[in-house]
């Protein structure tokens, strides 16, 4: 098991703009900066004990864990987060200061946002695809972290970029107004070749 060395955590929750999401920051490192995980539902969980203790709530329906905090979102509009923040806190809190395990021994959050290699891709779509990644890296992931969430690269075609969105960004009522408006607009003034943003991890 990979964990925590025993320490005094703080934790505290801040509101994001998906309502039915809360971030849960923390004074502890649980993953590498730049790396994330994005679990769906208890299934896609088992590489992480902590991921699966908090599925144990039955109102926790994602979970987002990166560098310094987690996200939380909640399965329905009904339950109020005034209510629900105490217990997770708490909860978190005491998990990580008793060194609880966060992922299992040998799991990796390898980056996933690499171009990555096709043999059908040219030269200059993969230059895109470099350009396009390092501005995600750069200048969107840092404010979309902020909120407790994450976006990662997936491909390039024919002016096309395609993203990934994790965390509080899936099924956040405004993912697609700040995929157009925020983040198309940024790559398509800095890569001319970009004609369009599009994301498969928004539900709504």
């Amino acid at each position: 098991m990979i964990e925590n060395k025993e320490k005094m955590v703080s934790v505290y929750a801040e509101a994001n703009p998906n309502p039915e999401s809360m971030k849960f920051v923390m004074n502890q490192q649980l993953l590498p900066e730049g790396q994330s995980v994005d679990y769906p539902n208890l299934e896609s969980a088992m590489e992480s004990p902590l991921a699966q203790e908090l599925f144990n709530f039955d109102y926790v329906s994602r979970v987002f864990i990166a560098s310094n905090f987690v996200t939380v979102t909640k399965s329905t509009a009904d339950l109020e987060w005034v209510k629900l923040i105490p217990e997770l806190r708490t909860f978190l809190k005491s998990y990580v200061e008793a060194g609880g395990p966060i992922f299992n021994e040998g799991f990796s959050a390898a980056r996933v946002d690499a171009p990555a290699a096709n043999g059908e891709t040219s030269a200059e779509d993969a230059e895109i695809a470099k350009k396009v990644t390092d501005l995600l890296d750069n200048y969107v992931r840092p404010a979309v972290e902020q909120d407790g969430g994450n976006i990662t690269f997936k491909s390039y075609n024919d002016g096309v970029v395609t993203v990934h969105l994790q965390g509080s960004c899936s099924g956040c009522p405004s993912a697609t107004v700040t995929l157009k408006a925020g983040i198309e607009n940024l790559l398509k003034r800095m890569v001319p070749e970009v004609k369009e943003v599009v994301a498969d991890g928004v539900t709504i």
